[in-house]
């Protein structure tokens, strides 16, 4: 981060579900509209929002990371005994991987334009590292390059031993640490050092979610993100922001693409860096980051 920064936003994404699946039955019959069953058809895909981020953030002269998902597939690779439990249904079906001609050519496409391109550790792989390196590699077989920045499903952590797994695979920097229900400088206002080397960590400050009212108040939602943007600023701090790229489909998740357009902007007037992790890490190495010790704990 350069001395003419008062602070910093880092922008990420993590890339879930980029079809719309099981969830539009399910919400055809809670909000009795037949507008997501239509909207599942083969040909409409409303939480394809790639290009609709990358034209917003061009237009800002911003660039983001967006970490990709390679989840294991429910039939092929869990037992019979687990298909019949609900919640894996929902953690592992309507799913796609990072070989997928059309998730492919946007990886490229991200990582051509600018974009940071890092991996979204599946739900398991935090404690598993075999599975970890074999996404890893899938994942940099599709870019041609190696693999720098993850962030992992669920925010899921075991403390140290998911950051020392991380880096044992050659990963410079994790984003997972962070809270899915409060937002907030909860690990501090820089980017930590828990193995007591290179090895970096970015507390995650907000996630979309964890914002109040979005869609029938968006202006208390502003509020908090710009209460948030002048503690950074007071604090010299380094802001970690999550924003699914769901939430970018404005028919179904009113105000996420304003507040996060509006959240850019005031932090771009208020003087901040913004960008990607892996390019404020650049910036960063030989600084005094946080050197911490955490309890091997999936408390936060």
């Amino acid at each position: 981060m350069r001395e003419e920064h008062s602070f910093a936003l880092c922008l990420t994404h993590d890339v879930d579900r980029p079809y719309k699946t099981f969830q539009a039955p399910y919400r055809a019959v809670t909000e009795r509209s037949l507008y997501h069953l239509k909207t599942a058809l083969p040909g409409n895909n409303p939480y394809w929002q790639f290009e609709e981020i990358m034209e917003l953030e061009a237009d800002l002269g911003v660039r983001s990371a967006f970490y990709f998902l390679e989840e294991q597939n429910l039939l092929r690779d869990k037992s019979p005994r687990e298909w019949t439990e609900l919640r894996n249904w929902v953690l592992y079906t309507g799913r796609y991987s990072v070989t997928d001609p059309a998730i492919a050519d946007v990886i490229r496409r991200l990582d051509e334009g600018g974009w940071e391109v890092g991996l979204h550790g599946s739900y398991e792989s935090y404690r598993d590292i075999d599975r970890l390196r074999e996404e890893k590699e899938t994942l940099e077989g599709v870019l041609g390059h190696e693999v720098s920045g993850i962030r992992q499903h669920y925010l899921n952590l075991e403390r140290p031993r998911t950051w020392e797994l991380q880096s044992e695979l050659g990963f410079d920097y994790d984003a997972t640490l962070g809270r899915t229900r409060e937002y907030g400088f909860h690990y501090g206002y820089n980017v930590l050092r828990p193995l007591n080397d290179e090895f970096v960590v970015f507390p995650l400050t907000l996630m979309e979610l964890t914002l109040p009212d979005v869609p029938t108040d968006a202006d208390t939602a502003w509020e908090a993100c710009e209460r948030l943007l002048e503690r950074a600023r007071d604090r010299g701090a380094i802001m970690t922001v999550l924003w699914h790229p769901c939430y970018f489909n404005e028919r179904e998740y009113p105000n996420y693409k304003r507040v996060y357009r509006k959240l850019v902007e005031r932090a771009l007037e208020m003087g901040a860096w913004v960008g990607p992790p892996r390019e404020l890490l650049d910036s960063l190495r030989g600084t005094d980051a946080q050197s911490v010790d955490f309890v091997p704990s999936l408390e936060d």
